[in-house]
């Protein structure tokens, strides 16, 4: 089992930035993936950004494109994503993803992609 503990959420006013961090434990060693999916209330689970061990593939859903940067960190199985520009819009529970092989095959775009979550880190962003 692999888990996966979030870090970085908070209350931040409409053009405030934050960074939210999430580390793999366990069986890390078999991620190959990591990324982040958001869920506002009363919304569907969407997803934010991911990216590739192999490849360095990274991918963003186009409401954060030029304002969020999802990263690696090198030194342990870990993954970092600068929010800037926050809007009253990026409200919600973030939730940190990891994938192994086994689904290397399913869009990373939708939960089936991955096999393990985290708890979730709130950010709440006033207008």
């Amino acid at each position: 089992q692999v888990q996966l503990v979030e870090s970085g959420g908070g209350l931040v006013q409409a053009g405030d930035s934050l960074r939210l961090s999430c580390s793999a434990s366990g069986r890390a060693r078999e991620i190959v993936k990591m990324g982040w999916f958001r869920q506002a209330p009363g919304k569907e689970r969407e997803f934010v950004a991911s990216i590739v061990w192999t490849r360095n593939n990274i991918y963003y859903s186009d409401f954060v494109k030029g304002r969020f940067t999802i990263s690696r960190d090198n030194a342990k199985i870990a993954v970092v994503l600068q929010m800037n520009s926050l809007k009253p819009e990026d409200t919600a529970e973030y939730f940190c993803v990891g994938g192994t092989l086994s689904r290397r095959d399913i869009p990373m775009t939708t939960s089936d992609a991955w096999d393990y979550w985290g708890q979730g880190t709130q950010v709440t962003v006033s207008s």
